[in-house]
């Protein structure tokens, strides 16, 4: 570990923390072919990755609209006198809000909201986020087009 807590990712393990970001799907054995160790330096290794925090979970990257999400929107938070952990927690079980991150400067809060329509958009902004307990204020804005980029570990290689 590192004086600041973070942990230590040799090349090797960068490695295969960008095989995995990019498809998390491969297997062992793929993933030891394409780094170049043994598969099982590699299972240890991702063992140890996963041990130490570093791979925080395997899932799919899904497509909103295939599954019915439609409409996204970025909600813009201010909160009054409440705990961040507490309403942070409390939005993050409302429907249709993806994810719930802290931010600096003059907002409190931006929210990834997505729904089937700008209807059901509109409720979940107005009805559960704006009018619950400790939110003081919201701006919303809409999506129009989403492109993605790298992922923090498709990008280790670079990284002094």
């Amino acid at each position: 570990m590192r004086d600041n807590g973070e942990a230590t990712l040799d090349g090797i393990d960068r490695k295969i923390v960008a095989e995995l970001s990019r498809d998390g799907r491969l297997s062992v054995r793929a993933i030891a072919e394409r780094v170049h160790v043994s598969r099982t330096a590699a299972h240890n290794r991702m063992q140890s990755l996963v041990a130490r925090g570093v791979i925080t979970g395997f899932g799919a990257h899904v497509d909103r609209a295939a599954i019915g999400l439609h409409v996204t929107a970025l909600v813009v938070v201010r909160i009054a006198d409440v705990s961040w952990e507490r309403i942070a927690a409390d939005l993050a079980k409302l429907p249709f809000v993806e994810k719930v991150q802290a931010v600096s400067g003059d907002i409190d809060i931006i929210l990834t909201v997505s729904a089937p329509d700008h209807e059901q958009l509109s409720q979940a902004i107005l009805r559960n986020i704006h009018d619950m307990p400790g939110v003081a204020s919201t701006r919303s804005h809409l999506v129009l087009e989403e492109i993605t980029g790298h992922a923090p570990a498709q990008t280790l290689d670079i990284w002094s």
